[in-house]
């Protein structure tokens, strides 16, 4: 009976170690996702793509940040590696989407202004 009270308490034990490591990188692999996501898709993000992207950074990072003392070393600096990537990206992204459409608009309004001209003109 007592062995068996140990062994159960053991595997419960590996089961608790072994789900905090997988929750812990999954947290990891979350971010590597979303690096990947960003790096392929940020410069044609809407304003509402922005804003989903934000809250599921701030998601990912809440995941790492419950797992904080539990990553070594190299994981940690691999974190930091994605989160800088992801804050690139972001950054890249969102100045590109903006250029792009203020250029766009920026054409339409010229056109509007040539338009207006030629009315009057003529």
């Amino acid at each position: 009976m007592k062995k068996t009270i140990i062994l159960l308490s053991m595997a419960a034990l590996l089961a608790i170690g072994l789900s905090s490591c997988a929750t812990k990188q999954r947290a990891i692999s979350q971010l590597e996702n979303f690096s990947e996501e960003l790096r392929k898709n940020s410069a044609s993000y809407s304003v509402n793509e922005w804003k989903k992207a934000g809250e599921k950074f701030i998601k990912i990072r809440e995941n790492i940040s419950k797992h904080e003392l539990d990553y070594t070393p190299e994981e940690k600096e691999k974190i930091g590696k994605l989160e800088g990537k992801c804050a690139g990206y972001m950054a890249k992204g969102m100045k590109e989407g903006v250029f792009d459409k203020l250029k766009a608009f920026g054409n339409e309004l010229k056109g509007i202004i040539r338009g207006i001209l030629s009315a009057v003109l003529d």
